[in-house]
């Protein structure tokens, strides 16, 4: 019967735990659909997501618009959701 409860009382958790909007426990992967990415030259450039890329070693993220591929720092990047 202690067993019985232990793992209810874990699934319940871990039912609470994945209903956490857009993410969930063990994927971290998120869905945008529109960029705006700042260029060096001072320009913006801004379109529907077609793909993007998040790299796990450090703070760069590679984002294609409009068949353009773009590798920029993250801080350059706004990644929204309609």
């Amino acid at each position: 019967m202690k067993k019985s409860l232990i793992a209810l009382l874990l699934l319940i958790a871990l039912m609470l735990c994945t209903a956490c909007g857009n993410r969930s426990l063990f994927d971290t992967t998120y869905t945008f659909t529109r960029a705006m990415i700042a260029l060096p030259d001072g320009s913006v450039v801004e379109g529907p997501v077609e793909k993007w890329r998040d790299y796990e070693d450090g703070d760069q993220l590679q984002v294609t618009i409009g068949g353009v591929t773009y590798l920029t720092h993250a801080s350059n990047v706004v990644l929204m959701t309609d």
